[in-house]
């Protein structure tokens, strides 16, 4: 199926066509004829899989062949929110608002993000001289609905995007205040990667008749990434990082660690050693965070340290190496986590470093992934902690090394009393310098 045979019309179908895609992918494929009936639409899809597009392009057709409606007191005149989306982050928000400018080219319906971290009036101006299409975080947008700048009553299309991270996020009642002054008369698109209970339920009293889409259950971890593990204590981590990053062709790097000043401190680590590095979490300001995303996405910093605030809905080309500095204690955020290399048909490598306090977490990755980490082995010129189960026989695999080459796996070094020995200090970190066994 191409996109021409989904009822797009011409304008659409050129902007489309500009970016680059050809082929939508399967999400698209079910949900864009669905939007363009006006049915209400229940989609279950991690990030990665094209949903964004799903939703945006059908509403930008729809909110164009039809005039806007009048407002409940009967007037017509100006621009009045005709959608509203609503996302858990600033990062989503953006990359959605985004989303709508690529593929809403060749059209002249306005669009807006209005997310907290930043000031206020600017949006509130925006808003003034009106919107067709809002997307916005929660909080903010209830900040400019007690201002007085925003009404809801026009509203003809509500998103609901990665719903269960706004639950998660403690939104419910914000979401429930927010939808309460939404016409009842709507289409609703109610996006989630998983469907637990709460969810279900908030989906049941918002929705009517929905249709239910299913793409790429959360459990289901892209066929085309690999998964590696090294086996490393906190103390052991910082070297081992500089050592990857040293040894191995790379295009764009995501670093994920399980706190904000861990985030930090790995920056301080990889600048000290000469490596470019910016950190994205929720202490940063607004204006850092998107300083970071424009410097990771123009290529300018390769190695982006984040929390789990950049495991969902980061839309970013050619990220080749995912690494998971902290392993997360969470099965399915190692899934989103991951979800942002491999995209769009490319090959990507999930690295992770496992500590003793990490086997529990360890091992339920592997069960919910249904794959097996695979052990990794020493890089070119650095003696890589232990692996998590040393690799024999056909079972071995090579390491994603320099130039995609790899290191030989599973290789160890024993001292005294068959004790690992590390290398001398001038063999560490050198590209040429082979480690010696005793």
């Amino acid at each position: 199926m191409t996109f021409d045979e989904l009822r797009l019309d011409e304008p659409l179908l050129d902007a489309v066509h500009s970016a680059g895609y050809e082929t939508p992918t399967p999400i698209q494929a079910k949900v864009i004829p669905l939007v363009l009936d006006g049915k209400d639409v229940l989609g279950c899809a991690q990030t990665g899989t094209g949903k964004t597009a799903a939703f945006a392009l059908p509403i930008l057709q729809r909110l164009n062949a039809s005039r806007p409606p009048k407002r409940p007191d009967g007037r017509r005149g100006g621009r009045n929110i005709r959608t509203l989306v609503l996302a858990p982050t600033r990062e989503l928000a953006i990359q959605i608002s985004e989303s709508f400018a690529t593929y809403g080219r060749f059209r002249k319906l306005r669009h807006l993000a209005v997310f907290g971290g930043v000031n206020k009036n600017p949006q509130s101006r925006a808003l003034r001289a009106g919107v067709d299409i809002l997307v916005a975080t929660p909080g903010r947008l209830l900040d400019h609905m007690s201002d007085g700048v925003v009404k809801l009553d026009t509203v003809e299309i509500l998103v609901l995007d990665e719903a269960d991270r706004m639950l998660d996020m403690g939104f419910l009642p914000d979401i429930q205040r927010i939808i309460s002054r939404v016409p009842k008369r709507r289409q609703t698109l109610f996006l989630s990667a998983t469907m637990p209970p709460p969810i279900r339920k908030l989906a049941g009293d918002i929705l009517h008749n929905p249709m239910s889409v299913e793409a790429a259950r959360v459990s289901s971890a892209a066929e085309n990434v690999e998964h590696w593990a090294y086996r490393a204590e906190k103390s052991e981590k910082p070297e081992l990082l500089c050592s990857v990053l040293e040894h191995t062709a790379y295009s764009r790097v995501l670093v994920f660690t399980r706190t904000k000043y861990g985030a930090d401190k790995v920056v301080r680590y990889l600048s000290r050693s000469g490596l470019a590095a910016a950190a994205i979490h929720g202490n940063k300001s607004q204006n850092a965070r998107t300083r970071a995303l424009e410097g990771f996405r123009s290529g300018r910093t390769a190695v982006l340290v984040a929390t789990d605030i950049a495991a969902r809905g980061l839309d970013i080309d050619d990220i080749s190496h995912v690494i998971n500095y902290d392993l997360t204690t969470e099965p399915e955020t190692y899934v989103h986590r991951i979800g942002r290399t491999g995209r769009a048909g490319a090959t990507g490598t999930a690295l992770s470093f496992v500590s003793n306090d990490d086997h529990d977490s360890f091992r339920a990755i592997e069960r919910l992934i249904r794959t097996p980490l695979q052990p990794a082995g020493d890089l070119p010129g650095y003696v890589a902690p232990k692996v998590i189960v040393p690799p024999s026989g056909n079972n071995a695999r090579k390491a994603p090394g320099k130039n995609g080459q790899g290191g030989k796996p599973g290789r160890r070094f024993a001292g005294k009393n068959g004790a690992r020995r590390r290398p001398k200090r001038s063999q560490r970190g050198s590209r040429s310098a082979a480690p010696r066994s005793a």
